[in-house]
């Protein structure tokens, strides 16, 4: 008898492979870093993967990430989207898309 997972993977839900998450948490890890994000949720749905930041607990979240596999054809499977629900970049690469992220954690120093 084999032993198995303590989980099942439902195949009917999109999901962020290790890659996938391995680049989102770096991403995060910075932000976190420099005092910018402290919480993180992940929704796994049917037809997209979101990975949501957030200032703090209790708030919307700032930027959601997303991934939406039937997009990939089109415009790419990942996106950053806004607070206001503006798509802030879309594409094929999630380290290009991650990129527009990068100019909000660069501050002018006085």
């Amino acid at each position: 008898m084999t032993a198995s997972p303590p989980f099942q993977a439902d195949p009917d839900r999109v999901v962020f492979d290790r890659k996938e998450l391995g680049l989102i948490l770096s991403t995060y890890g910075r932000f976190v870093a420099a005092g910018e994000w402290r919480d993180y949720g992940m929704s796994f749905l049917r037809d997209v993967a979101i990975f949501s930041v957030f200032r703090r607990a209790a708030e919307h979240p700032l930027y959601r990430i997303e991934k939406r596999p039937r997009l990939r054809s089109a415009q790419g499977a990942y996106a950053v989207i806004g607070m206001d629900g503006r798509v802030l970049k879309r594409g094929h690469d999630l380290t290009q898309v991650l990129r527009v992220l990068d100019s909000k954690l660069i501050r002018a120093v006085d």
